[in-house]
């Protein structure tokens, strides 16, 4: 099902130009690189978002505007501490768990030497630096990365998801959420390793989950994270622990999904995955967050934060359908 989308200008008309044609809430919602975004809301009241390099946050009153904070989400203790064990600090997840809210992040090297790492909110938007929960060098399994904690709410079991070229894979934390749970074991959840797939367009990553009616959604994105291959697509469930299949019953765990949101070659927006949270406006609508690429950008390489509408079929399956311009401008769709 495709729906149609009207464009309206960018706000930061230093990088994009468009035409007009309502209000002012335009994608990218916000133009700097901003790649794997989380969404959070505060005990402010306010939008957080963190993002690939998590040095900056950035803060919004409705989910379209959005602007700097003044606060340093990581104290420089903990920057020490996780330069200690890696030189890249990616796709940042916070997640409210046994009420405290923690940032889960991947500190990576390498594949083969890749980490996620837990820090917990010491004061309204910083986080402390507390430990690795998991390591590639441990496990074996490539590109520990990505991580998403939910906390199903049946039977209260942590959940972390995780992982890229090597396989989705699934893992019970503890009640807290800062440590595996002991002799836990590691599920293959979605996506086929790399080897088993060059092109990538079966190898998962950038896990999601969302619950909707009776099922839990995987979101992940597939392809190549620098070209129009790289799309977001989904799964469902009824239970965290069942195997999460696409729209015609085959299994994520065998490389099968359902696209949600893509692009096609020669498009100026291209690339959309990896997206954060889904939430609700005020306009009673929902919403995804994803970063995107724009062709002609100032910054070739950047994925700028990205915002669109995200509505449900009969059958209970999510769709977008291509980035737009006016995340608010979308046309039903029956």
């Amino acid at each position: 099902m495709k729906g149609k989308f009207h464009l309206i200008p960018l706000l930061t008309a230093m990088l994009w130009a468009g035409t007009a044609v309502a209000q002012d809430i335009t994608n990218p919602v916000w133009p700097r690189d901003w790649p794997d975004p989380t969404v959070w809301k505060g005990d402010d009241g306010r939008y957080h978002c963190l993002a690939t390099n998590p040095r900056r946050s950035i803060v919004s009153d409705d989910l379209f505007h959005w602007e700097l904070s003044d606060v340093s989400p990581i104290d420089i203790d903990s920057w020490g501490k996780m330069q200690a064990v890696a030189q890249r600090f990616w796709a940042p997840d916070v997640a409210t768990v046994a009420g405290k809210r923690n940032l889960y992040l991947t500190l990576y090297n390498s594949a083969e030497d890749s980490n996620i790492g837990v820090l917990q909110e010491f004061a309204p938007g910083q986080f402390h630096y507390l430990g690795i929960i998991t390591s590639s060098t441990e496990t074996g399994i490539h590109d520990t990365i990505d991580p998403e904690v939910v906390t199903d709410p049946k039977t209260g079991k942590v959940w972390l998801f995780f992982g890229s070229v090597g396989g989705i894979h699934r893992v019970e934390l503890k009640k807290d959420g800062l440590s595996r749970k002991e002799e836990a074991k590691y599920v293959h959840v979605a996506g086929l390793k790399v080897e088993q797939c060059p092109d990538r367009s079966k190898v998962f990553e950038g896990s999601y989950l969302h619950r909707h009616g009776k099922y839990w959604y995987l979101f992940v994105s597939s392809g190549f994270f620098g070209d129009h291959t790289y799309q977001l697509k989904v799964g469902r469930a009824k239970n965290l622990t069942d195997d999460f299949l696409d729209r015609d019953g085959n299994r994520m765990a065998e490389g099968y999904a359902t696209p949600v949101l893509h692009s096609n070659e020669g498009d100026r927006f291209y690339g959309p995955g990896h997206c954060g949270e889904i939430f609700k406006a005020k306009d009673g609508k929902e919403y995804i967050f994803y970063h995107c690429h724009v062709q002609g950008s100032r910054r070739p390489g950047s994925r700028p934060l990205f915002i669109d509408r995200i509505q449900w079929d009969k059958e209970g399956w999510p769709y977008v359908g291509t980035p737009s311009v006016s995340p608010l401008k979308g046309e039903d769709k029956q």
